[in-house]
């Protein structure tokens, strides 16, 4: 071989739609609200990270192919907000023969960076990302949003969730899976034709397994002080037994893994384990770390 320089296939760029501006948690609209952002510093409600890994699939289908979907891991670091309008165009270098790991990234048209991010198949492919960036964590100071949360915290009960093509998913996330592809960046008949699936039904999109996941997050009962204003700052879908199937029971179980703290930010990360409709095999799971702003809690400058 006369070269090892590595080398990269990208997407076209694609213009992502922000589809949470009704969004609503604790009472108050989320940092997707434009009037919300702005009143945070922001220019305008930012798209919601996770839409950006629909930009991924194609990529990763074409590295590694059918098993991507089945046991493939994504596993970012969101760096910068996009907000409707921009243009986003995702990469993926290509990995040696037989290699499980390679790197994938997101930029914006002029270049500017929206998420770093490893992918992987299956699970003996070594630390990913996110592991790598826990690992490195530093233990908090003080907390004040989260002061009663603790690592190894459980959620309060099993949740039982599932997605059907026309279900309203809730105040969190307020529209369908079909309302969903009528918008996504890149439309595949196996989101929504059995018939066309390998699997013979319909398989829930990357990007819709976070909603899949979160939607029903209340139902922990984590004592998250608020009311104050969150955004994801990590977040790694892994599927173990995938896909992921339109129209299944799933039950969710949630751990804290990690509590940590910036100059603007109290963060807790939390593994959501995917299991299937008894609660005995485990087909996914996802890594979300939940960087709550601090300036967006009342009083938090003067009780620091």
């Amino acid at each position: 071989m006369s070269f090892d320089t590595p080398l990269a296939i990208a997407g076209p760029l694609r213009h992502p739609r922000q589809m949470l501006g009704d969004q609503e948690y604790g009472g108050h609209a989320s940092i997707h609200d434009d009037a919300m952002a702005e009143k945070l510093g922001f220019r305008a409600g930012p798209i919601e990270g996770p839409t950006h890994f629909s930009l991924f699939p194609p990529l990763l289908e074409k590295i590694w192919g059918r098993a991507w979907f089945e046991q493939g891991c994504i596993s970012s670091h969101y760096l910068n907000m996009v907000v409707e309008g921009e243009a986003v165009r995702a990469f993926a270098e290509i990995p040696a023969e037989g290699a499980k790991m390679t790197r994938v990234w997101a930029e914006k048209a002029d270049g500017t960076p929206v998420l770093e991010a490893s992918a992987t198949l299956g699970l003996d492919a070594g630390p990913t990302l996110l592991e790598q960036r826990m690992a490195s964590l530093r233990p908090p100071g003080k907390l004040l949003i989260l002061e009663d949360l603790k690592v190894g915290m459980t959620g309060a009960r099993d949740e039982v969730v599932r997605m059907d093509p026309g279900q309203h998913m809730g105040a969190l996330y307020p529209f369908s899976l079909n309302q969903k592809l009528a918008a996504i960046t890149e439309p595949s008949p196996w989101y929504s034709d059995a018939a066309a699936s390998p699997w013979g039904r319909a398989i829930i999109p990357l990007e819709m397994i976070s909603v899949l996941a979160e939607y029903s997050s209340r139902q922990a009962e984590f004592p998250v002080k608020g009311p104050a204003v969150g955004l994801f700052a990590d977040q790694e879908i892994r599927l173990i037994d995938g896909p992921l199937f339109v129209g299944e029971d799933y039950v969710l179980r949630r751990e804290i893994v990690a509590l940590a703290e910036s100059k603007r930010t109290e963060s807790y990360w939390v593994r959501t384990r995917i299991f299937d409709c008894t609660g005995t095999r485990q087909v996914a799971e996802m890594l979300l770390n939940h960087a709550t702003l601090k300036h967006s809690y009342a009083g938090y400058a003067e009780a620091g």
